[in-house]
């Protein structure tokens, strides 16, 4: 028997919103540098476009991972067993989950997500596809230890990570995030991570910044979300969507770019930019094998397999929680 009841657990102010929300907007906006956290590209509007992006030619990350997940569901079974927990971090519409689901057989499935509308139409129609397991949907911000539901605290856990989300954070947060998923699935638990490769850079620019604009309104969206949620003025057609390979991180960045001199306020709060100034939204970090090894490690988990699709542009990779020690 399968339940749909979301569990909230993100803090909002008396209008209901994001507490978080407005203070990352707050604080990113006055930076010299602004900048504002990827996560909050996300709201309902934000994950129905992601859910177009993963459909276009360019972007390639989705196929590949779904190859993965289509093609390897007998190791997936042997490596990782039944009767786990799925727990999935930022689920979105959950479209690989079932894939895993099929595989490996599990007790019950946890989707964590900040968007709680999509979180719980998407739960609802994975529980009609996988009636014999229960789903508790918790709407959170996963970047904090999230207290999972009672009726899966004694199970073992699976952490799932897919579409390479850790790579949309810098260094130091990617290792923050990794421990607190440590953290929230338990010292027995294993994580299953999508993480994107370094290839050629055409090929990634290409990704985000698709020749249909999908990828644009994506991230035009985050200032149409600020005016709407947080009393702002934004004037949203004065910046232009911007993909660049930033060769020395080993990431994409995406920037909104004003086209000419604006003032514009959020909560009160007035901001200037002058032509040419950006908004860094989001960053896409690529990796190698030692890289991602080392990711993993810093955070706490140790990898045990890892998996590419055929043309070798996308690894999974699976990880067990790393045992405390006190010496080498």
């Amino acid at each position: 028997m399968s339940t749909n009841k979301g569990l909230a657990l993100v803090n909002k102010d008396a209008d209901g919103v994001s507490c978080a929300f407005r203070d990352d907007v707050l604080t990113g906006l006055a930076q010299d540098q602004k900048a504002i956290p990827a996560r909050w590209l996300y709201d309902d509007a934000g994950s129905q476009l992601f859910e177009d992006i993963t459909k276009i030619p360019e972007y390639y990350p989705t196929r590949a991972e779904t190859q993965i997940l289509s093609t390897r569901s007998t190791e997936f079974a042997e490596h990782i067993g039944p009767d786990r927990a799925v727990v999935e971090f930022g689920s979105g519409s959950s479209v690989k989950t079932p894939l895993l689901l099929e595989a490996i057989t599990p007790a019950a499935y946890v989707p964590l997500d900040i968007s709680g509308d999509f979180l719980r139409a998407s739960a609802a129609a994975l529980s009609q596809k996988f009636p014999d397991v229960p789903v508790y949907p918790v709407e959170a911000d996963f970047m904090r230890q999230v207290q999972l539901p009672a009726e899966v605290a004694d199970m073992p856990k699976l952490g799932f990570f897919p579409g390479s989300t850790i790579g949309n954070m810098v260094a130091r947060t990617s290792v923050d995030l990794l421990r607190t998923m440590r953290a929230t699935l338990g010292a027995e638990a294993q994580l299953l991570i999508g993480m994107d490769l370094i290839k050629d850079s055409a090929v990634l620019k290409a990704a985000y910044d698709d020749a249909g604009g999908v990828t644009a309104q994506f991230n035009l969206n985050l200032m149409r979300r600020i005016n709407r949620e947080l009393d702002g003025d934004i004037p949203v057609d004065a910046l232009e969507h911007r993909a660049d390979w930033n060769d020395e991180y080993a990431r994409i960045e995406m920037h909104l770019v004003a086209q000419r001199d604006v003032a514009f306020s959020v909560c009160g709060t007035t901001f200037t930019m002058k032509q040419g100034e950006t908004i860094h939204t989001e960053n896409s970090h690529k990796f190698d094998r030692r890289t991602s090894q080392t990711l993993l490690l810093a955070g706490g988990w140790t990898p045990v397999q890892r998996w590419l699709d055929d043309e070798q542009r996308f690894s999974l990779i699976l990880a067990k929680a790393t045992v405390p020690r006190s010496a080498p």
